[in-house]
């Protein structure tokens, strides 16, 4: 994930639990593995990979239950992007986001 993205989120909602890749230490780590590491946490994955990340959420699922996905493009104004990701925070709740994966803009 960009971090001006978390940045820019935890400079409005400082109360949001945002843990990025790097500081998890998930940086190499396979998509399945990363999904199962946020479902044991009640995480929502966030991620630029519209590529691959939709399918082995898919593959995911038929076995595991996820906290969801949100798949967020590069394309998109990071402005916009904090935006969104500040619209869902308080407009769901986390039982909303299991087992769905989200595009944004939504």
């Amino acid at each position: 994930m960009n971090q001006a993205i978390v940045t820019g989120v935890l400079r409005q909602e400082p109360t949001i639990d945002f843990q990025t890749a790097f500081p998890a230490g998930l940086e190499s780590v396979k998509y399945q593995e990363v999904l199962a590491i946020a479902a044991q946490q009640r995480r929502i994955v966030v991620s630029h990979d519209r590529k691959t990340m939709p399918s082995e959420f898919a593959e995911f699922i038929t076995i595991n239950q996820s906290s969801g996905v949100i798949i967020v493009s590069r394309k998109l104004p990071i402005e916009v992007v904090i935006e969104e990701l500040l619209l869902i925070w308080p407009a769901s709740t986390a039982q909303e986001w299991v087992e769905r994966i989200a595009k944004l803009p939504l």
